[in-house]
């Protein structure tokens, strides 16, 4: 049976922490930043995590 492929977008968008939380990076941080408040932008910088079902799926395009 062939490997199972890591997919590409997954691995550019998540990371999988050394306990196997799923972290995300928060949209919205490429342009308009002007208009931000700084402390709005600060709040961009925190990781959110991702649980349940989606957190799963993810695991598995990754191959964890």
């Amino acid at each position: 049976m062939p490997k199972q492929k890591t997919h590409k977008g997954t691995k550019d968008r998540v990371r999988i922490t050394k306990n196997g939380k799923v972290l995300r990076g928060s949209a919205m941080t490429n342009h308009f930043l002007r208009k931000k408040s700084a402390s709005k932008k600060r709040t961009f910088a925190i990781p959110g995590q991702i649980i349940g079902k989606e957190a799963k799926n993810i695991k598995r395009n990754l191959g964890v």
